[in-house]
């Protein structure tokens, strides 16, 4: 793997490595639970720039059809395998599962090595004033073509 901070893509998978420091951490050293959905967002948000698609970009220009454009997470399940600690080197892996009109469904890990820690389904939707709207055709088209590789 590369060491550039946005992670690459290899297989049609985003992988993205992530350091656990003290603040990632409770009072024994463990990641705090919340924490992997901060190390997840940072692997979509990464995964989406390496696509192609600066989210702020893409989110200044939809604002002038749609005021208020932005990404949401629609739902999440997440399952916690194994805690990681502090100094621990983790590779967050990103897949695209599913991009329909105005939602894409992703699977996440948060991995150490072998070890698998964590792992999510998320739904994320594009929004503008409370309503879906449809994903930009260049990023659905870039999804479904990563997911082919």
């Amino acid at each position: 793997m590369t060491d550039t901070l946005d992670g690459e893509i290899r297989d049609g998978r985003h992988h993205m490595r992530v350091r656990v420091y003290f603040e990632d951490t409770d009072s024994g050293q463990i990641v705090y639970h919340a924490n992997f959905l901060r190390f997840m967002e940072r692997g979509r948000t990464n995964y989406l720039r390496l696509l192609g698609t600066n989210q702020q970009e893409l989110l200044n220009e939809a604002r002038k059809d749609a005021p208020g454009l932005a990404f949401v997470v629609r739902s999440m399940k997440i399952d916690f395998l194994k805690p990681a600690i502090l100094d621990d080197l983790l590779e967050v892996v990103t897949v695209p599962e599913e991009v329909r009109g105005a939602s894409i469904a992703l699977l996440q890990e948060c991995r150490r090595g072998d070890d698998l820690l964590v792992t999510a389904h998320v739904r994320v939707a594009l929004i503008s004033g409370g309503k879906a709207q449809r994903i930009p055709k260049s990023l659905r088209l870039a999804m479904e073509g990563d997911r082919q590789v």
